[in-house]
């Protein structure tokens, strides 16, 4: 069972849209498998049938409550000048998820960067649209290519049924029109690395025009849990300067979520003298042709809004003055269950 803990918070990860919720979910799983053990016949069925565990556990979720967003699924972009609004609650967001908690160990690299791609937030999101059954069979068909008799067994349905919804799934996001839903072409391995590191030593100096050069013309820049998202390296640099300014002189580590590189930061406590969680930081990028990647997204989680954030990455609780300003963190890291 352990062994497919990876594969199953991945799951409970489509299905939820939260870190913390698929962590919740995979859990619960494990112990339900455990105290039904017994009721297993055959060990060859052992996937399947946590599986089915597990759908059960996250169709009582979703049942309880609404639909998970990003922040442009919700409003139009603003400016760098416009209030960034009032926190809306945790549960209203698409959060991200250590990549580590998903990663298969025995994983190769080639098959690892395909799977990230359906842990995009723009795809997590989408998932989001469907009904609950229809997400069940679109994950398991189209992401863990599981057949449409295995499908159909997990939701004790017939494997027409099973059809049925797959194509409904589809419509209905086809309908939405969500093309950023669309995975584009993403840099090399190395290439995105080296992004990341030129993004990090740009934010610890907070050299605004360093970061401005690392953008594509119409980067997404947003801060769950506050609705404001804006668009554009104009718009970009225009808050880092104003609003976004108290994130100057941060202390950044460099780690990987849904698969993508990303940063923790901290602040100062001007209390305590330590330099406290402040916002857990996901770089999407693109490939450029013969040119160097971009940026084209900029998620800032921000951890004073999302106490379990951090806990859930493996990340310290807090930094102290002998700490250096840009630190590495194991690239996938994330805590158990």
């Amino acid at each position: 069972m352990e062994r497919l803990r990876p594969s199953l918070t991945g799951y409970c990860y489509r299905m939820l849209g939260s870190g913390f919720e698929a962590e919740d979910a995979t859990q619960e799983t494990l112990l339900r498998a455990w105290r039904r053990a017994d009721t297993l016949a055959e060990p060859a069925a052992l996937k399947s049938w946590l599986f089915s565990i597990a759908t059960n556990v996250c169709l009582d979720q979703i049942d309880a409550r609404k639909r998970r967003a990003r922040p442009v699924d919700l409003a139009d972009p603003g400016t760098a000048a416009s209030p960034v609004g009032a926190p809306l609650p945790e549960t209203s967001w698409v959060l991200p998820i250590a990549s580590g908690q998903v990663a298969d160990p025995g994983g190769d690299p080639e098959s690892l960067a395909a799977e990230s791609e359906s842990l995009r937030l723009a795809f997590v999101a989408a998932l989001q649209h469907l009904p609950a059954r229809q997400r069940v069979v679109l994950v398991l068909r189209e992401v863990l290519r599981w057949s449409a008799k295995e499908v159909a067994d997990v939701l004790d349905t017939s494997v027409a049924s099973v059809n049925s919804a797959l194509q409904r799934a589809r419509a209905t996001l086809e309908e939405l029109d969500l093309d950023d839903a669309e995975a584009p072409a993403r840099p090399s391995t190395e290439a995105e690395s080296h992004l990341l590191e030129q993004y990090l030593e740009a934010f610890a100096e907070y050299d605004i025009d360093r970061i401005v050069a690392l953008l594509r013309y119409d980067v997404v820049f947003d801060m769950p849990p506050l609705p404001l998202w804006i668009r554009g390296p104009e718009e970009v640099a225009a808050f880092m300067l104003g609003p976004g300014a108290a994130c100057r002189g941060s202390k950044v580590i460099a780690t990987s979520a849904n698969g993508f590189p990303a940063f923790a930061s901290y602040k100062p406590d001007p209390e305590s003298g330590a330099w406290l969680p402040w916002s857990l930081t996901l770089l999407e990028a693109e490939a450029d042709g013969a040119s160097s990647p971009r940026v084209t997204g900029v998620h800032n989680f921000l951890a004073p809004f999302m106490p379990n954030l951090f806990e859930s990455f493996a990340l310290p609780a807090q930094l102290g003055d002998e700490d250096p300003a840009v630190g590495t963190a194991l690239r996938g890291s994330g805590r158990s269950a």
